[in-house]
């Protein structure tokens, strides 16, 4: 089974940095690239895209870069995948229904829109702002169970 491409990937990453750096934060490309592993050339293509797509916005020139185009609340994973692979199909006859003459009776075609919406509405519930406050819940449980523990009481030996 075909996944999300690469360039979605890269464009999730993407937009989770900026989303973690705050809404109206902006960096150059060259800083997504190095800081999310990615090659700034390919950065630089899937910027372009998502911007074209309204999630991102550019500012070129001295001081310019990418930023969120609207709150990291706003922006789901959903919004990344239509605007880098378009519509979630995972058969064509959920896409195409008039492409197969059974499809109206069909049960298969059925199921398959049914998942097909269960996706999507999983996709649209996971925004960029929950999802760095899932890094930041992380990263303070990871610290607590980390942290130095007190030493154990001394007991008396009776």
């Amino acid at each position: 089974m075909q996944g999300i491409g690469r360039h979605t990937d890269y464009a999730s990453r993407i937009v989770l940095h900026l989303a973690s750096l705050g809404d109206d934060a902006q960096v150059p490309v060259k800083e997504i690239a190095e800081k999310r592993l990615l090659p700034a050339p390919f950065v630089r293509r899937v910027v372009a895209q998502l911007a074209a797509a309204g999630l991102l916005k550019t500012t070129r020139g001295n001081g310019g870069g990418v930023r969120l185009a609207r709150p990291a609340a706003e922006i789901s994973l959903l919004d990344v995948v239509r605007a880098m692979e378009g519509k979630v199909v995972l058969n064509r006859c959920v896409d195409a229904p008039h492409a197969c003459p059974l499809a109206a009776v069909c049960p298969v075609t059925r199921a398959w829109t049914d998942a097909t919406r269960t996706v999507e509405g999983h996709l649209a519930g996971v925004t960029f702002a929950g999802l760095v406050e899932s890094i930041a819940r992380e990263a303070a449980a990871a610290a607590a169970t980390t942290a130095p523990q007190a030493p154990a009481s001394r007991r008396r030996k009776t």
